[in-house]
């Protein structure tokens, strides 16, 4: 599916304004203590943080309405907090974000769920965890659920609910239900960010957000085994009523998975990472955010994912904020199709990716010199054969040495550019040799493809694809159409 950056831009700039989403769940008060590390204590082998500073921000359900007002939208938030110092801050500093805090209900004799982390320079050194996570009594539970009930009917009316659970008690198996029943009976799209092993309490939501080991854990499957985790995720999602699962990769992207589609990978965006808090927390905010916008799964998510990019690349829980994901729109947009021409270290780390959750990958390879219809249609019929189609792009060098000094009339970077436009190409290498041999042994395609006006025993690499259990695919060509004879009539027009 080709992004539509119009629309993600459409969503961002003129529909969330005008959206409320309700967020329900655990909530948190993550608190930070900033120094420097310049020595070891005497007293123990710990290091010394020098304290500068103090913060403190919203954490877990907290967190993913933060990340909803920072986007510009709306946001009901419901959960419970303790009659402590901490609860109040906690509430002042959701009420300072705008976010309507009279679905939080006080639980006397719990305290405020507290996360206290020391920061020396930009590595955590250390968490402290102030909790209690027995669940609310019956009738605190019940009326916290009538409550919530009550703000799906209240203007300004939700147009999604996030369920943020994070183990703590809040979202047990009688809530969940009561509130996703509720919502769906609205005609509400329920988001889950999931905690523990037994999903069955998210019957009925629109989908679930697990990270790969919550996944691994919850159905249980072994974590290294990607593909057979996603297929395992897919079984998911008619068992629990679901409409889609996401699963987030960490350094490879976010997986889409949908009952009987292969999975759909969208590539991670971060540059660089220093600090992984709160990233799950931007993903089903700013998911559920472009699906109530009205954006399709993959738009919402290709937009989760650039705002989780974002995030990682800061330190501490911090939210996204609306310049920042419009900035990494902008980005993206330029960046899209040139992102597909790869050098062979990123080349290899994507098809690693794309290996790991189960894609067929083809290959082909060629100058494609002077782009015509042939080319498309060629290319168009390899990618067909699989999941994921690699095309080897001969250098301007390389080029010389099969056609002569005149040759290439276009030059590689143009030529991979022109063949990265098309949404039949996933990824373009260039290569200096005679032969793609060393990029068919590196990457190993399940597919090697070249035209029909070659025997197999011709394509170079055949041998060693058939050797690893591939296949080679001679593809018709469009009678008429080729390079050569495009120049000839050019030169006879002029």
């Amino acid at each position: 599916m080709t992004i539509q950056h119009t629309k993600l831009l459409h969503a961002l700039t003129q529909r969330f304004s005008g959206t409320t989403i309700l967020v329900a769940g655990d909530l948190m008060l993550d608190r930070y203590l900033w120094g420097e590390v310049s020595r070891i204590s005497p007293e123990a082998p710990v290091p010394v943080v020098r304290l500068n500073r103090e913060s403190e921000s919203a954490g877990a359900a907290a967190n993913v309405a933060m990340n909803l007002v920072r986007l510009g939208l709306q946001c009901r938030l419901a959960g419970f907090v303790g009659n402590d110092p901490d609860g109040v801050k906690l509430t002042e500093l959701i009420t300072a974000a705008g976010i309507d805090p009279s679905a939080i209900h006080q639980l006397p004799h719990h305290p405020t769920i507290t996360k206290t982390r020391i920061i020396g320079g930009h590595q955590q050194m250390l968490r402290l965890d102030l909790e209690e996570t027995r669940p609310p009594d019956a009738e605190d539970r019940d009326r916290f659920i009538a409550h919530v009930i009550q703000i799906l009917d209240t203007p300004p009316t939700p147009a999604a609910v996030i369920l943020s659970d994070y183990g703590k008690g809040t979202l047990g198996r009688e809530t969940c239900q009561a509130l996703i029943q509720a919502a769906r009976s609205r005609n509400l799209p329920v988001i889950v960010d999931p905690k523990g092993v037994d999903y069955s309490r998210y019957q009925g939501a629109t989908a679930l957000t697990p990270n790969r080991r919550e996944l691994a854990e919850a159905i249980p499957w072994p974590y290294a085994d990607l593909a057979g985790l996603l297929a395992k995720g897919e079984q998911m999602i008619p068992s629990l009523g679901l409409d889609f699962l996401t699963v987030t990769l960490s350094e490879l992207g976010i997986a889409l998975l949908e009952q009987d589609t292969p999975p759909r990978l969208i590539p991670a965006m971060a540059k660089e990472v220093f600090d992984v808090s709160g990233a799950g927390d931007t993903v089903v905010a700013t998911l559920a955010a472009g699906l109530a916008a009205g954006l399709s799964r993959m738009e919402a998510i290709h937009l989760a994912n650039l705002a989780a990019g974002v995030v990682v690349g800061k330190v501490g829980t911090t939210p996204i904020t609306h310049p920042e994901l419009l900035t990494a729109l902008s980005t993206d947009v330029t960046m899209g199709e040139a992102d597909k021409i790869c050098d062979q270290n990123k080349a290899i780390t994507r098809v690693n990716a794309w290996r790991e959750l189960g894609n067929k990958i083809v290959f082909t390879n060629g100058c494609f010199d002077l782009l015509h219809a042939g080319h498309v249609t060629y290319l168009e019929q390899a990618r067909r054969l699989g999941q994921r189609l690699i095309v080897g792009l001969n250098t301007d060098a390389s080029v010389r040495q099969l056609k002569g000094p005149s040759r290439p009339v276009t030059n590689e970077h143009d030529r991979a550019r022109i063949l990265a436009a098309l949404a039949s190409v996933d990824m373009v290498v260039f290569f200096n040799d005679e032969t793609p041999l060393a990029l068919i042994e590196l990457f190993k395609p399940h597919i090697l493809v070249k035209g029909a006006d070659y025997t197999v025993e011709q394509v170079v690499g055949h041998t060693q694809v058939q050797h690893w259990g591939g296949k080679v695919v001679l593809v018709p060509l469009l009678e008429g159409k080729s390079s050569s004879r495009l120049l000839e009539t050019i030169k006879t027009a002029h």
